[in-house]
Order: C-alpha cells, then structure tokens, then sequence
C-alpha cells in the first residue's frame, strides 16, 4: 500500500476515491465536486482563517485507489467542557479492510499530534457542523445535500481503531401529510385565538425584512449558547439570497407576538433530488440541466434546517403554533407537492429539541450520525458531550 498527499496538482484523486468505491451503490447521491473541494480552497473557506489541513489518499501496489483521509485543526473548534486540544479528521473513505483504514487513521493521528493536538474528532468538517458531519450509524438511505453518507461497516472500522462516540446526532423524519399530534393543535389554538399573535411565510421580494426577522429570533434563542455568536440581518440576506434559486417561500416561516418575531422555521426543498441526476458536476451545461429539472421534476421532500422560538416563548406552546400555522396554511394543503419530510440532525446532547421533534406527532428517527472521538492517551478517561441545560 502507498499513502499519497494530496496536492493542488493531484487533487482530483481524492474526489475519484469516493467515485469508485460508492458506483455500485444505489443509496448513495454523489455530491457535486465543487462542494468537496470548496471546503479544501483557501479562498473559499473561512475556516483556514483559524487552522489549516493536510490530506491524503490510499493506494494498493497496483494503483488501486483503497482510502482517503483528511486531517485539520480549527482553533475555533470547541465543545463544551473540552480540556484538551482536539482536532479533526473527516472526508474518511475506505474498503473494507482494517488495515487500510487502520494505516489512514495512524496518519490523520500522527498528523494532528505533530499539530500539538491530543484527540481528534470524526468524521467532521473543517467548517461549519451543518455539512459533511458524522458517521452514518443508522438509516443507510440516500442522504440529504452535504450529508455524510457511508456503509455499515464503517462503524466497525472506527470502533475497532479505538474511537468512541462523543454524541449521535438524530435525525427525523414524517410524512407532512400526516396528521399531527392533538396537542398540538390543542396548543396551537391557544395562540391563534389571540389576536397578538400572527404568522407568515417568507416573500422573496422583501428578504431583506425576513432576514432581519430571522436574525432576532436567531440572536434571542441561540446566541452565547455553546459558543454561538450573534448574527447580522446583512449576513442572513447573503444566505437567504445564495438560497434564493432553490428557495420556496411557503415552506419557510415566521410567527409574531405584536409584530414582532418570536419563531421561526427554515426548510428547504431536498435539492438532491435534483442534484442526484447532475454526475457530481455544476458547470454551464449543468446548471441548464438543473433549472429544467426544477422546472418539470415536482420535489416531493423538504427538509427542516433551522427552527426555534425566543426564549420567553420556549415551553408555552409557540413551537405548536409555528407547526400549526404551517401545516395549515400550507403544508397539508393540496397546494403543497410536499410528501416526505426530514429535520437535520439535532444532537443527543439537547433533549429540549429532541422533545420538541419528538412531539409532531406522526415522527419517527430517520437516520442516526455519530461524531466519534478518539484520545491519543488510552489511558486518559473517556467523556461523552455534556447534555445540555
């Protein structure tokens, strides 16, 4: 076997790994090059402000492509209670076969030891945790847009090496169709009876409002938790006009007390279902290819990115009243083309969350991620991610 860095010059390498080992399987939705490789250009990633990275792939004596392996480190990258120095491995691909995995683990260790590191975290981004983050544990279906997708024995790879899982990472799904849960709409009558409180669903000719709206709630229920800082209405509009393509605006929601935003709930349509039929290109003739199918194939499955209601609302009911007026206005309406439904990933860490998903009604786990984390002292005890508060 013979390890390879990976360089600009031999970069597609790394891509054609995954290509390879992944072309007989029918679950498995090749992600576009330009998203991989975005996280590896130092123009395009934010995150090399704060770390940089080194690759790898994995050859047999023949030139068989076997495995690829990324190491980083990220100074930004903390959780909670961390009181050592951890860095990262991620974008890990390989056959079935411990010693090839064993052989690209040692080197992503040796790696981030040389870096002063003394764990390391995986399989993760070098970048934000909504892409490419954790091992698919179970749920082996077609992922969603930079969603981490990978075989069962994986697991058995990373466990037999030493790692242990840090937190799962759960995802749910529902048929929106379905009907939800009486209590919420017990509770979601409660609100809609007072006229204080209103709904609306995002206009794209008056982002601009919307990503204001979004940025209060956002700064109100997450900023200073677990790190997170406050965001700008100006950087929401960035994101909401990069969404803008691919944007519905009835799937994307707000709920007001006095006209001010006290929820909100982000969704997007699966863009895989479109992107699948791309080759993992995004190039002219590409993007024509993509307009026509969002024109003439109907995307029968959205997905929940962002939900969450100011603190002073949170546990009275507010969250009802967002799904209610959603799926009432829309949603489960025949006007909606909308037939399958699946949240990102909420961390087993948050039960507050996992109770909110978990209290739709007709919802069921989807899929489980797991962020596993491997100490370089075995002797050295052991902690999972602290629950949070």
């Amino acid at each position: 076997m013979q390890l390879i860095a990976i360089t600009p010059q031999n970069s597609r390498l790394f891509i054609e790994v995954a290509n390879q080992l992944y072309k007989n399987d029918p679950n498995w939705i090749r992600p576009l090059d330009k998203d991989i490789n975005d996280v590896f250009d130092d123009k395009k990633n934010k995150a090399f402000r704060f770390g940089t990275l080194q690759r790898w792939v994995l050859q047999d004596d023949s030139g068989k492509l076997m495995g690829r392996i990324a190491a980083f480190v990220n100074s930004k990258y903390k959780n909670k209670a961390d009181d050592i120095p951890v860095g990262g491995m991620g974008f890990f691909e390989c056959l079935n076969n411990p010693e090839a995995a064993n052989l690209l683990l040692d080197t992503a260790k040796q790696w981030l030891r040389e870096q002063g590191m003394q764990a390391m975290d995986g399989p993760i981004n070098f970048g934000e945790r909504d892409k490419w983050w954790g091992l698919v544990t179970r749920g082996f279906q077609p992922p969603l847009y930079c969603m981490n997708y990978n075989p069962p024995y994986y697991q058995t790879l990373l466990e037999q090496y030493g790692f242990k899982v840090f937190y799962n990472q759960v995802c749910f799904g529902m048929q929106p169709k379905s009907t939800l849960s009486p209590k919420i709409w017990q509770r979601h009558a409660e609100f809609a009876a007072n006229p204080d409180f209103s709904s609306d669903f995002a206009k794209k000719n008056n982002l601009k409002k919307y990503a204001a709206d979004f940025a209060h709630v956002y700064n109100a229920a997450w900023a200073g938790h677990g790190g997170q800082k406050e965001i700008t209405a100006e950087q929401v509009l960035l994101m909401f006009n990069k969404m803008k393509p691919v944007m519905d605006e009835k799937i994307i929601w707000f709920i007001y007390e006095k006209n001010t935003p006290i929820g909100i709930f982000v969704n997007l349509p699966d863009i895989n279902q479109w992107f699948k039929h791309l080759g993992g290109q995004f190039g002219f003739f590409q993007k024509l290819k993509f307009l026509y199918l969002k024109a003439t194939l109907p995307n029968k499955k959205f997905v929940g990115l962002v939900f969450g209601i100011v603190p002073k609302w949170q546990g009275k009911g507010a969250d009802a009243y967002l799904i209610g007026e959603a799926s009432k206005r829309y949603i489960q309406t025949s006007k909606s083309p909308y037939i399958d439904f699946e949240m990102q990933w909420i961390g087993d860490f948050n039960p507050k969350m996992l109770n909110v998903a978990g209290n739709l009604g007709n919802v069921a786990e989807s899929r489980r991620l797991s962020t596993y984390r491997y100490l370089f002292d075995r002797d050295k005890p052991f902690t999972a991610h602290p629950i949070l508060i």
